[in-house]
C-alpha cells in the first residue's frame, strides 16, 4: 500500500496455522460430544485424522494463508464434495453449533470471530442440498 500500512489477513489475526489447527480440533471435539451433532458426526469416518488435516488446510487458505489446499486438492468445490450426504437445516444447525462453540473457544479477536461466524453461517446454509426433505423447507 502506498501509505506504508500493510493489510493483515484473517490468517494472521487468528494466529496462523497453530491457531487454525486448534480451531479445527475444538470443532471436531464438539462434534464428538454435542448430542445434536450425531447426524453430522455420522457422515465422517471413524478416524478423523485425515478430515482434520483437510479442514485445516482449507481454513488456512480460506483465511488468507498459504494455498496448500488448492495445490493438493484443487478447487474446493465444497458443495459438490458433500453431495453424497443429505444436508438439511438440522445438519447445518448442528455443524454451526459445533463451529460457533469452537470459535468462542479459540478466536479471541471479537471482530474476527463475528466475521467468521457470519461467513461460515452463509457457507453452511449454502451446503444444504436436500430440498425434498420434509424437515428442511426453505423460506
Amino acid at each position: 500500500m502506498s501509505d506504508g500500512k500493510t493489510a493483515t489477513s484473517a490468517f494472521e489475526v487468528i494466529g496462523g496455522r497453530p491457531a487454525v489447527k486448534r480451531l479445527v480440533q475444538a470443532f471436531y471435539r464438539n462434534m464428538e460430544t454435542f448430542e445434536g451433532a450425531r447426524s453430522v458426526r455420522a457422515m465422517h469416518a471413524a478416524d478423523l485424522s485425515q478430515t482434520k488435516d483437510i479442514l485445516t488446510q482449507y481454513f488456512v487458505e480460506w483465511l488468507g494463508g498459504p494455498d496448500d489446499y488448492s495445490k493438493l486438492r484443487g478447487d474446493p468445490r465444497l458443495r459438490m464434495r458433500h453431495m453424497r450426504f443429505s444436508i438439511g437445516r438440522n445438519e447445518r444447525d448442528a455443524w454451526m453449533a459445533c463451529m460457533n462453540a469452537a470459535l468462542d473457544e479459540e478466536v479471541s479477536d471479537l471482530a474476527l470471530r463475528e466475521q467468521l461466524r457470519s461467513s461460515l453461517a452463509k457457507l453452511a446454509d449454502w451446503m444444504r442440498n436436500d430440498p425434498d426433505r420434509k424437515d428442511d423447507v426453505r423460506p
